[in-house]
């Protein structure tokens, strides 16, 4: 199979878009069994857990294709089927090439989860698990995915379409092709899938998709320096709300909390939890301390250091820090009608830092330096 279809560099990319690792035989043995590396790989927390008696195996399967793109199936019966194994399922028309993601009862909880009922009639079928020949037309199929793409926008150039065309997803059985675009406005892509039904020969279908998932497919570098985590790991998206900024205390600023996709970081909801359950022994934010030398108002908080800071009304500039239980002190002293002096004498001790001036002359830039 290798010497009939070698695996270049576009390849191996839409190859491993699929769970393929692709160095050399992209569907040795299983493709999941091992493989651990792909975005869409889930792990079988009940795999080692044995039945009941007397009862079935569920008939349904996690199928996954390309990128983030899942489905559910029904296994016909006496067809054994594993984690990591390469099938042939139904499409419309046709059938297509993907592999197994989940089975058994995992597989009943994500359908479940998803909303998927297993008991509907019109629920697609696993047809077998891929012949070689499945797969030798599979891997002819995907390796037309770049130049129908690189096809696809210079055809929408040309027409002058206002549209962004991210990605291509051939059938398993290549009669036909999803092309994924992004666009702000409507667009008629009629004239655009005359071209390409002429040109390359099989069914086109059109499909929009967001930003974030745009994204997820093209990829990128985060600000944190690091690949995006759509494109890396995220299989599925989250609301994001400015609610988690705010949570975390971090400034308004849509420059700082939007990603490549312009909109709100995947990243603001992954510590939102922590933040929260740290908040619950914090004051309410909007407390007014009463001191005989004024009002104190709120100007910020370290969630985890457990400090607040408060500033006279008209000269917020000026702040102290407060813990928490000397905060919750203050506030049971004006609730029982007791007013203290001032505020500085509820504030924390810190100790006074050495000029830097002072720091940077004690420091010998040869100190380290090996005696001869």
């Amino acid at each position: 199979m290798e010497e009939n279809i070698p695996i270049n560099i576009s390849n191996r990319e839409n190859v491993g878009a699929r769970g393929c690792c692709g160095h050399s035989n992209p569907i040795m043995g299983r493709a999941g069994a091992e493989q651990k590396c792909a975005k869409l790989a889930t792990y079988d927390w009940l795999s080692n857990i044995p039945l009941p008696a007397n009862t079935a195996r569920f008939d349904c399967v996690e199928v996954r294709f390309k990128n983030n793109h899942k489905d559910f199936f029904r296994v016909p019966a006496g067809l054994a089927v594993h984690t990591g194994d390469i099938v042939a399922v139904e499409a419309s028309p046709g059938h297509d090439i993907g592999i197994v993601t989940l089975t058994g009862e995992t597989a009943r909880l994500q359908m479940l989860r998803k909303g998927v009922n297993p008991a509907k009639e019109d629920l697609r079928k696993l047809y077998r698990k891929a012949k070689q020949a499945d797969v030798d037309k599979w891997l002819v199929a995907i390796s037309h995915e770049h130049d129908a793409l690189y096809k696809t926008r210079v055809a929408a150039l040309k027409l002058g379409l206002k549209m962004k065309v991210n990605d291509v997803e051939y059938q398993g059985d290549d009669t036909k092709a999803i092309f994924f675009y992004t666009a702000e406005d409507r667009v008629d892509f009629r004239e655009l899938i005359k071209i390409l039904a002429d040109e390359l020969k099989i069914r086109i279908e059109m499909r929009q998709i967001g930003m974030r998932q745009e994204a997820s497919r093209l990829g990128g570098i985060g600000s944190c320096g690091r690949e995006l985590c759509c494109s890396t790991w995220i299989s599925g998206f989250h609301s994001v709300s400015t609610a988690s900024a705010r949570i975390q205390q971090l400034s308004p600023n849509p420059q700082k909390l939007a990603g490549q996709c312009s909109k709100l970081k995947c990243c603001l909801n992954y510590e939102v939890e922590a933040y929260s359950d740290a908040l619950k022994s914090f004051p309410d934010e909007n407390v007014v301390l009463k001191t005989r030398q004024g009002d104190v108002l709120l100007q910020k908080i370290d969630v985890f250091a457990g400090t607040m800071w408060f500033g006279y009304k008209g000269k917020e500039h000026e702040m102290f820090a407060l813990t928490v239980a000397r905060v919750k002190e203050v506030i049971a002293m004006n609730k029982a009608g007791k007013i203290p002096e001032k505020i500085e004498d509820f504030t924390i001790k810190q100790d006074k830092k050495p000029p830097i001036g002072l720091v940077v002359a004690s420091e010998d830039l040869r100190r380290f330096d090996k005696k001869k």
